[in-house]
Parts: C-alpha cells; structure tokens; sequence
C-alpha cells in the first residue's frame, strides 16, 4: 500500500491545473460487462425522461411540475396548493431512498440512474467517440493545430451538441409547463411567445454549457450530493471499490512480468498500467480509495477486468465490495442504521399511500364571510358564506348545485342557482343559507352541505351557521 500514502491527490480534483484554469479530461471509451448493462438502464430511462411530459394518465400528465402556476403531477396524480403536504411527503420519500441507497450501494444512484450522468457518458461522449475517436485520438485533435480537420470534427461535435441540448431544454419546458402549452406555442409560432422563447433559448444555453464545458464538474464540485457521502458511507457500504489487499501485498504494486510468479515474490496483482485511470470519467485513481468525484459509474471495473484477464490473473481487483469485505472479509450485513432507514421509508410510504386513497378529486370549501352577522328574513336566519370548488378531474362539471343534508333549509347561490365548473379549474362564489330559526337549537350549529354535479353527490363539506341565542 505504499502508494496509498501520498495523499496529495485529496488536495487537488482532475479537472482544474496547478494555475486554476480548466483541465478537460480525455476518458477511454469504456467497455465490458457492466457498461453494456448500464448502456440498457439509460436508454431506458432516456426513453422514460423523454415521455414522461407527453404520456398521460386519465387525462393528467404523467410528471408536471409548473411551479408558476403551482400544479404539479406525480404519476399522474394531480397536486394543487392545497395537495402541497403530499407533494412535500412524495419529495421527502425520495430524499430517503436516495440516501437508503447511498448507505447501502454508495454513490450507485449517481453512476446508473442520475440524469446528469446519463445524459453526459450515453449521449454527448458516445458522440465524441464518434467523431473525434477514443482517448488517445481526442488528446492529440486537442493539442492540434486549428486546421480544416479540427474545425470540420469540432464544429460537427458542437453543433450536434446545440441540437441535442434544444430538445432537451424543450423536454425541460414541457415538465414545467405541460406538454400541450407547449405543442400549443409551437402551433401559434414563437413570434407570438416571446418570453418562451426567451426561456427555451436560456434552457438551451445552460444544458449546452454543463455538456460541452462544465461535464464532469457538475458531479465533482456543483452537485451536493458527493459531499454526502462523508456522513453516510462507513466501511459496510458496498462501493465500487480497490482490493488493495490483494492489489497491493506486502510489496505493493509492480509492472507485469509473465516470467515471474507474482505470488511467490509478494508483489501485488495491480500491475500499474493505470488504464483504471484512463477511463474514469471524473479523472480520480481508484486506487486511491473512496473519493468524492467517484460516481461509481464500474468503468474501472470493466477496464480492470479486462486487463487481468489478459495477463492471466483473477478478474474483481475493482469490484463492487465493502471496506470491511476487503480488508476483514467480513461479508455484507444489513445494519441496524439500514434497518432503521427502511423502517422510515416504509412508514412514509404507508403515510403516502393512505394519504392518496384519502384525497377526493373534488375540493370544497365554505366559510362564512368575515365580518358578517346573521339576518332575520320573518321566521328563517339567514347566513352569507363563500365558497371556492377545485375540479381535479380532466371532466367538466356542468351543472353544479348545493344542497343542505340533517336539516332543512335553503341555498341560494349569488348569480345562478346551477354552473359549471371546467376541468382542472376553480370556481368561487357567494350563498346565501337560510333556515327557520325553529330548527336551531344553538346560537351556532353544524351544518353539512353536499355538492352535485346532476344528480351525482361529488363532494360533502360542513360549516358553522350563526343564530340569535336561545334561552329556556
């Protein structure tokens, strides 16, 4: 372990030189096993990303999150201002898997499923490979003067990446203000939403920045999440980890030597030919133990496998491991603080669910209007309430009307008796209720009213009607 040492590599991250300017970094193109893997998982949740806006689900967008308008839609289910606690609930729930998973798989999350990651090593590398080729190729296009076959590869390269990046700032847009406001703009012309486009060209601008320029650095020093990972990785974390037992011995690491039997000298199985470097996205050496850059995306592990296999020596130098399972082989356990995640997630999710099954489609609110008393109209009292309906549904209510249930009395609605209420929409108003005083036994009473759509109870609400005190 002597080159475990230096810890000089903890001062330092691979994308900025000694001078603080940026360092790009010229990863291998990777291949193996889990990189075919990984290649599947992406395309899939590529194909998902990009759906998600434009699939809906009773007639609601799968995922919407129009923050202007404070409407959000989570699998399809629709949230407005007043579902606001279960969109808090449904953020918190993923805020504790992500990390369940980080305490257990480490920073997997970041190497397989982060949109980031995905798009950055699946969409815009894969068309570096292919235009400018793999790493020994883009390092030398790199120092080359700008001739005709810089200009012609680079200007190719970064006009694909301005067209990649306006779909994806369209896909964006769609998220936040659904996918038919969007097909809507796009008919009517941008000449007449200006301001869309404004922001369209912004979204565009930001996405092209972080894929052609910033990259890696989004992981390395912009997303918080690596820093997390101090206070809940701990030696029973599985991560993409260096056995420098076995890499290591008592003679440390040495170049390969087909002449030599390397467990007979105590050299180590790492043979130093540093390709775990070469194609490590973030530019970090494994080797080195658990660092933050490391997104855990198995590109060493492949690449290491590769190479042991060729020389002959057992494949999982690099591999998914604990510290404990490397240094003291002791094998993976579910520990009491894993244990005590999953026991909140599960409990959340509980919450959740019966919260969702609680949630009617129809809200209605009646409040008596602030400052008002009650009116003698012959032998009725009369009360004067607002009322606010929110339709959730994707069906137009078109002939909404109240009724009083437990007592008899009257409702009369300020304008006409019966309206309508659009989909996905809000109405609000006056009424008036009245009920002959014979029936009121307390200076305030309970009343419940139901809401119709037709003949269809859709909601039930209760309110307080006011009354002159009786005395016996």
């Amino acid at each position: 372990m002597s080159n475990l040492q230096d810890e000089a590599f903890r001062d330092t991250i691979g994308t900025i030189d000694k001078e603080g300017n940026r360092k790009f970094i010229f990863p291998k193109k990777p291949s193996g096993i889990f990189y075919d893997y990984r290649k599947w998982v992406s395309y899939f949740l590529l194909i998902v990303l990009v759906a998600n806006p434009f699939v809906k689900i009773n007639g609601n967008q799968f995922m919407l999150f129009n923050v202007l308008e404070r409407r959000f839609n989570i699998f399809g289910f629709p949230f407005w201002p007043q579902d606001f606690y279960l969109f808090v609930l449904f953020m918190i729930i993923g805020v504790v898997f992500v990390i369940l998973f980080t305490v257990i798989f480490g920073r997997i999350f970041c190497g397989w499923i982060c949109p980031q990651t995905i798009f950055l090593e699946m969409v815009f590398r894969r068309i570096e490979y292919w235009i400018e080729g793999d790493r020994g190729a883009q390092i030398r296009l790199s120092k080359q003067e700008w001739n005709a076959e810089k200009i012609r590869k680079k200007g190719i390269k970064w006009f694909l990446f301005l067209i990649i990046s306006f779909f994806i700032a369209n896909v964006f847009l769609a998220y936040l203000i659904s996918s038919d406001e969007l097909f809507r703009m796009i008919e009517e012309g941008p000449e007449n939403h200006q301001s869309t486009l404004v922001s369209l060209l912004i979204f565009t601008g930001i996405f092209y920045f972080i894929f052609a320029w910033f990259r890696e650095q989004v992981c390395i020093i912009a997303c918080p999440y690596g820093r997390l990972q101090g206070v809940l990785l701990d030696n029973k974390s599985i991560n993409v980890a260096y056995d420098f037992v076995r890499g290591e011995k008592e003679l440390g690491r040495a170049k390969f030597n087909k002449q030599e039997d390397r467990s007979a000298t105590g050299k180590g199985d790492c043979i130093d030919c540093k390709q775990c470097v070469n194609v490590c996205p973030t530019g970090i050496d494994i080797r080195n133990g658990t660092q933050l850059e490391c997104v855990n995306c198995t590109a060493c592990i492949d690449e290491c496998d590769t190479i042991m296999d060729s020389v002959g020596l057992p494949k999982g130098l690099i591999r998914y491991a604990s510290e404990d399972e490397i240094e003291r082989k002791i094998p993976f356990k579910f520990t009491a603080r894993m244990k005590g995640y999953s026991a909140v997630l599960f409990i959340l999710v509980g919450l959740l669910t019966g919260l969702l099954f609680l949630r009617t489609e129809v809200e209605a609110t009646i409040l008596r209007l602030p400052g008002q008393l009650y009116q003698h109209k012959g032998d009725a009292i009369s009360n004067v309430f607002t009322f606010k309906i929110i339709n959730k549904t994707n069906t137009d209510f078109n002939a909404i009307h109240f009724k009083l249930h437990g007592i008899k009395g009257q409702i009369k609605v300020v304008g006409q008796q019966e309206f309508i209420i659009k989909k996905q929409a809000i109405s609000s108003g006056t009424l008036f209720i009245e009920i002959n005083q014979n029936l009121l036994e307390q200076d305030k009473t309970k009343i419940e009213i139901a809401i119709y759509n037709g003949e269809t109870k859709i909601e039930t609400t209760a309110t307080n009607f006011l009354s002159p005190r009786t005395f016996d």
